[in-house]
């Protein structure tokens, strides 16, 4: 009997659990089993293994295969375990040495031609491997980067299975060509699928940015009028306040709610880390920029359904915008045309900072600590304005209209602030524009400094 075993990751929402994988090759009959609770993706490992390792040189094990994955009681999903599954084989076929596998953690997926591509979730696989007391990580080479942003972790990267062996029988290791004629590395396209809406309302996190982290083209200073708005913004941003812009279309609310993110304070390193492992879960990580460390912002269409607001799905569970706007701004446009069973679903994560999604498979936490800014127009025909009388809305009308937003969720929104039309005068003047971004974004970092310092000692932020 030949044995050996490697170990990979099983994720869980963003928290992941270590598990062993197991290689047994017995005399009989040529076959394949794989044991211990996969899922439709992680049983057709068992092509893509065989097909990777006959197309990297090595042989083919004639024999009876058994690969278990331990603790079997967990559902283990995806092809990320298809890099610990090969090596396994090729441990317990001595290709390699089974005592240097027993001490290492592997996640990839293998293509048929022995290429490894990158899975989601690679920065909380690598942490929950670090938890575990794991130093030694084999990922694939794109997702290097990511992986190496956990301390205490030695990170080796690879670009095929061809590469893994040399290492590991201390080989000389090839060179995998690479000849993309500028087109998109084809290893990443299974990272951001078309079509899923995951990324729907999501700003390019990417993106050139400033010394204070906003955009290029999204400045406070671009706001025209709108003291009390500006002012509101600014102390939700520093207090961390839930916001409410109530007003007729065309007078800013989307403007101001766009601009709220840039003047948040940069993440910490325990932020980043936390809205990084949810951005990687969801495949939304930007190509090149393997840390997110400013604040996200999400604003889905009001037609989103709740599983889309607050995660979920048929089977897996996705994280839903909640938990994408984690340590950000979530923006609801036109919200009383949201779901109202979708909004009222918004209660728990506002007060508890996470959201819990029961399925039969299992129970997933995801973050969602979130700052929310509602945006809404006084009436149906939304033409209702202080300064003019346009509106032909019933009073009964406006009142349903402003029923849909229900009283536990306002009870929820700190500030409330009434945003009005900008008069063409203030629009053609030349007068002095608002403060800029970079000036609030100052403001609000010191607001902050202070009130840590007077809550210090404290279990209050």
């Amino acid at each position: 009997m030949a044995f050996a075993r490697t170990c990979s990751v099983a994720l869980v929402g963003v928290e992941g659990v270590v598990v062993e994988v197991q290689a047994d090759l017995e005399p009989g009959v040529a076959a394949f089993t794989l044991v211990g609770l996969p899922d439709k993706s992680l049983t057709e490992s068992r092509d893509r293994v065989r097909a990777a390792v006959v197309n990297s040189g090595a042989e083919w094990p004639q024999k009876k295969l058994t690969v278990g994955l331990s603790p079997a009681s967990v559902p283990k999903s995806g092809s990320g375990f298809d890099l610990a599954v090969a090596a396994s084989v090729l441990g317990a076929a001595e290709r390699i040495d089974p005592r240097v596998l027993a001490d290492i953690v592997m996640i990839g997926e293998l293509g048929l031609d022995g290429r490894v591509r990158p899975v989601r979730g690679i920065l909380p696989a690598v942490l929950a491997a670090a938890e575990a007391g794991y130093e030694q990580v084999v990922v694939p080479e794109c997702a290097a980067a990511e992986a190496s942003l956990v301390p205490g972790v030695s990170v080796l990267g690879v670009r095929s299975l061809r590469q893994l062996i040399a290492v590991l029988a201390d080989e000389p290791v090839p060179e995998e060509e690479q000849d993309l004629q500028g087109r998109p590395d084809p290893l990443m396209a299974g990272l951001r699928m078309p079509g899923t809406g995951a990324a729907t309302g999501m700003h390019s996190i990417g993106a050139a940015q400033h010394d204070h982290g906003h955009e290029h083209g999204h400045d406070l200073a671009d706001v025209v009028g709108q003291e009390s708005a500006r002012t509101a913004v600014e102390v939700a941003a520093a207090g961390r306040h839930h916001l409410f812009l109530e007003g007729p279309p065309g007078a800013g609310k989307t403007m101001l709610a766009e601009r709220l993110p840039a003047i948040l304070p940069r993440l910490v390193r325990a932020e980043s880390l936390e809205v990084t492992a949810v951005h990687s879960v969801a495949g939304l990580l930007p190509p090149g920029r393997p840390l997110i460390d400013v604040a996200p912002y999400c604003a889905p269409h009001h037609s989103a359904t709740m599983q889309a607001l607050v995660g979920g799905g048929p089977s897996i569970a996705r994280p839903g915008a909640v938990s994408l706007a984690h340590r950000g701004v979530l923006f609801l446009d036109e919200t009383p045309e949201f779901s109202s069973h979708a909004l009222d679903a918004l209660r728990q994560p506002l007060e508890a900072g996470h959201v819990v999604i029961a399925r039969s498979a299992g129970v997933v936490r995801f973050p969602a600590r979130f700052l929310m800014v509602l945006a809404a127009n006084p009436c149906p025909c939304g033409r209702f304005s202080r300064t003019d009388e346009l509106c032909e809305c019933s009073p009964a009308a406006i009142r349903r209209y402003q029923a849909r937003l229900s009283g536990p969720l306002l009870d929820r929104v700190d500030l409330r602030v009434e945003v009005d039309r900008v008069t063409r005068s203030q629009l053609a003047g030349d007068g002095p524009r608002g403060d800029s971004t970079a000036a609030v974004a100052d403001r609000v970092r010191a607001a902050r400094e202070r009130a840590a310092a007077r809550l210090a000692g404290t279990p209050w932020r």
